[in-house]
């Protein structure tokens, strides 16, 4: 699909005459530049992830209204609203397509970014997502105490933190932190703020990272030779 852009190009000049009184023969000249006219097309290229459909697990019960979309599984329930040019169909396969209604840059961009929202929504429903993370240096240790989860990172204090609601938190041998739940984002925010404390450093990877993280090593200063 392609859009058109048109933009004046100013080319060359052309000379125009007005003619006055011609028993007199008075011709007076004047100077008008030429505009041209030259369209530009734009290519809107279809998004890859968003033109993929949803699977619905048979456990999640759908709500859609115009462009409120909710979802409601067996770990909670979540909601979004899409833009106007975003649309929620269903199919009948039950099948969960998201389209575009208008044919713009802006459109292909939100897309892919809504189709993988209400996946997130849908996937997260019925079967959650969880994110991991270790603890590395000595003495580091982390547990879970009632609604909170305390943290020693060497600082002179403990640090705790309260866990959010809809969330869990379970800690294995006091150094591998697991947090899931329903909503991705809030998963992804909390496990943020945890490796934020002590984010771990370049030279030993000394800190809190993802178990997926791999953390950048650099070398150490060498001393002064004598």
């Amino acid at each position: 699909m392609s859009a058109s852009i048109s933009a004046p190009v100013q080319s060359s000049y052309l000379r125009c005459s007005f003619l006055g009184d011609a028993n007199k023969i008075r011709v007076s000249w004047a100077s008008a530049p030429r505009v041209a006219v030259v369209r530009r097309t734009v290519e809107c290229k279809e998004s890859r992830i968003g033109k993929q459909p949803i699977v619905v697990p048979s456990n999640v019960t759908l709500t859609m209204d115009g462009q409120y979309f909710k979802a409601k599984g067996p770990l909670g329930e979540l909601d979004l609203t899409y833009p106007r040019e975003i649309m929620l169909d269903k199919e009948e396969s039950g099948a969960l397509r998201v389209r575009k209604t208008v044919e713009t840059r802006r459109a292909n961009q939100m897309h892919g970014l809504f189709r993988t929202l209400t996946d997130n929504i849908v996937v997260g429903v019925s079967k959650g997502f969880e994110k991991k993370l270790q603890l590395i240096g000595t003495g580091y240790r982390a547990t879970v105490e009632g609604k909170d989860i305390v943290l020693n990172l060497g600082f002179s204090h403990l640090v705790k933190m309260e866990i959010p609601p809809g969330l869990q938190v379970k800690v294995e041998e006091n150094t591998r932190i697991t947090v899931s739940g329903y909503d991705k984002s809030e998963i992804g925010q909390f496990a943020a703020s945890i490796r934020k404390w002590r984010p771990p450093e370049p030279y030993k990877g000394k800190g809190v990272k993802y178990a997926d993280e791999v953390v950048r090593r650099k070398e150490g200063k060498a001393g002064k030779k004598k």
